[in-house]
C-alpha cells in the first residue's frame, strides 16, 4: 500500500466528516514500531469513530495500539470480524456494553457460531479451547461460483462457514482470533501457533518486524522458524534464543532464527508467512 494512502484517507474523513470508518489495522501500525498507531492517519478534531476489522490471516489490532489510540483521542477503536464470504462483517464490539480488548466482539444478530476441532472440524469444543471458527448466518455465502468441490471444502453441511481461522471463545461469548489454520505449526503432534511466538519476539526492543513458520524437522515433524526485520543491527540470534527459552514452553521455541533486510508484505502491509513456506533454495533475501 502506498505511504500517500494515508492521507487520503484523512482528507477523505475531513471532506465527508464521516463519523465511522472501517479500516485494516496494518493502517495504524506504525512501520516503525508495531506496537504504537500512525497519528498521520488520524484527524482528532473530526470526532470520527475508527473501526479495525480483522479480515484473513488473523490480522488483530493490538490492545496497546487500542489503548493509546483512545487515550490520545478519546474516541472509541473498536474491533470486527469478516471476509468475503460472509458479505463481509459477522462480529463487532458492541457499542454500548461489556467490552474485551483484543476479540473480535460478538456475533451479529441472527448469526450463529461455533468452535470446532481443528483436526476433523466434527466436534464442537468447550469454552477456552482454541479451534476453527464456524459461522451460519444470512450473510455467510451459499457456495463459490460454479466451484462446488472448492465449495465443499469450506462450508458444512448445515450451512455454515468453516472460516479457516483459529479462535477461543470465553465464557461471555466473546472471540479471541489466535491464528490461521493453515499457518499452525505442528511440533511432535502439539499445535503452536504463529501469532503467539510472534507477539513473544516482538516485545524485544531490537525487533522491527518478525514471522513464524513451520519448518520441516525428521524428529519431530516440524519445528518453528523465525524471519527478523532487526531494529538494533547489534542483535543477535543468541539474543533472541535467550528471549525465546525465557517466554516459551519448550516446544513453542524456535529452532532457527534468520535475519532478512525486509519480509513480504501484502499491498495493504501483512506479512505473508506463505511466501516463506514456499521460497526456494537461493530464492531468499539478504539481511
Amino acid at each position: 500500500m502506498p505511504r500517500c494512502f494515508s492521507i487520503s484517507i484523512q482528507s477523505l474523513v475531513a471532506w465527508r466528516d464521516a463519523l465511522r470508518a472501517f479500516t485494516e489495522p496494518a493502517i495504524w501500525i506504525a512501520p516503525e514500531n508495531s506496537n504504537s498507531f500512525s497519528v498521520s492517519v488520524v484527524l482528532p478534531a473530526s470526532g470520527c469513530e475508527m473501526m479495525a476489522n480483522v479480515r484473513r490471516r488473523a490480522v488483530s489490532c493490538p490492545v496497546e495500539v487500542i489503548e493509546q489510540w483512545e487515550r490520545t483521542f478519546g474516541r472509541p477503536l473498536n474491533e470486527g470480524y469478516g471476509l468475503s464470504e460472509t458479505s463481509p462483517v459477522t462480529h463487532s464490539t458492541p457499542q454500548l456494553a461489556f467490552r474485551r480488548m483484543g476479540s473480535i466482539g460478538l456475533p451479529f444478530p441472527d448469526t450463529d457460531m461455533k468452535i470446532v476441532d481443528v483436526e476433523t472440524g466434527r466436534h464442537e469444543l468447550p469454552i477456552g479451547e482454541a479451534g476453527e471458527l464456524c459461522i451460519a448466518g444470512p450473510q455467510v455465502m451459499k457456495g463459490y461460483w460454479q466451484r462446488p468441490e472448492e465449495t465443499a471444502k469450506v462450508m458444512t453441511k448445515d450451512g455454515a462457514l468453516k472460516t479457516g481461522d483459529v479462535g477461543v471463545m470465553d465464557e461471555r461469548g466473546y472471540v479471541r482470533i489466535v491464528d490461521r489454520k493453515k499457518d499452525m505449526i505442528l511440533v511432535s503432534g502439539f499445535n503452536v501457533f504463529p501469532n503467539e511466538l510472534e507477539q513473544v519476539v516482538a516485545m524485544m526492543p531490537g525487533v522491527l518486524e518478525v514471522a513464524a513458520i513451520g519448518v520441516p524437522d525428521e524428529h519431530s515433524g516440524e519445528v518453528p522458524k523465525l524471519f527478523i526485520v532487526k531494529k538494533d543491527p547489534g542483535l543477535t540470534e543468541a539474543d533472541v534464543l535467550k528471549h525465546c527459552h525465557e517466554q516459551l514452553t519448550g516446544y513453542k521455541r524456535p529452532k532457527y532464527v534468520e535475519f532478512r533486510a525486509e519480509l513480504p508484505k501484502t499491498n495493504v502491509g501483512k506479512i505473508l508467512r506463505r511466501a516463506l513456506r514456499d521460497e526456494k533454495p537461493g530464492e531468499k533475501k539478504a539481511a
